[in-house]
C-alpha cells in the first residue's frame, strides 16, 4: 500500500510541476499586448490539470484512510514518519506548492491590474462621450446628435 501512496505522490508532484510550468506561460501570455490568442488554451489546460490533482488528492486520502491513517495533512505527517522515499517525494511536492502559490498570486495580481486598467479606459471613454457628445462617434458608427 505504501508504494501506491508513493506512486500517487509522485504523480501530484508531476502534475504539479505542469500546473506550476503552466502558470509561468500564463504569465507571459499575461504580460503580451494581447494575451487572447494563447488565454484560453491555458485555461483548459489548467482546469485540466486542476481536475487531475483534485482526483489524485482524493486517491491519496483513500489510500491514507486504507493504511488506517487520516486523510489529508495530518495523514501523510504520519506516512512520512516512518518512510524516507515517502517523505522526500511529498517534501519536492510542497516545494512546488509553494511555487505554484507564488505564480498564482503573481498572475492574479496582474489579470486585476489589467481589469483595473480596462476600467479605467472605459470611464475615461464613457466621460468623455458624455461631455463631448458632438465630438464623438456613437454606437452607430454616427456622429452623435448635439
Amino acid at each position: 500500500m505504501r508504494d501506491a501512496l508513493l506512486a500517487t505522490v509522485t504523480e501530484e508532484h508531476a502534475t504539479l510541476e505542469a500546473f506550476a510550468s503552466l502558470l509561468m506561460y500564463e504569465e507571459k501570455a499575461l504580460a503580451a499586448v494581447s494575451p487572447l490568442e494563447t488565454l484560453p488554451g491555458i485555461v483548459e489546460k489548467k482546469t485540466e490539470l486542476t481536475d487531475k490533482l483534485a482526483s489524485l488528492e482524493k486517491t491519496r486520502d483513500s489510500q491514507l484512510r486504507q493504511m488506517g491513517m487520516p486523510a489529508g495533512w495530518k495523514g501523510m505527517e504520519l506516512a512520512i514518519a516512518d518512510d524516507a522515499r515517502l517523505a522526500k517525494q511529498w517534501q519536492m511536492l510542497q516545494a512546488v506548492v509553494q511555487r505554484a502559490r507564488r505564480a498564482n498570486a503573481t498572475n492574479g495580481l496582474m489579470i486585476r491590474i489589467r481589469m483595473n486598467y480596462n476600467q479605467s479606459a472605459l470611464a475615461i471613454l464613457r466621460g468623455a462621450t458624455s461631455r463631448n457628445a458632438a465630438s464623438v462617434y456613437g454606437p452607430d458608427g454616427r456622429m452623435a446628435a448635439v
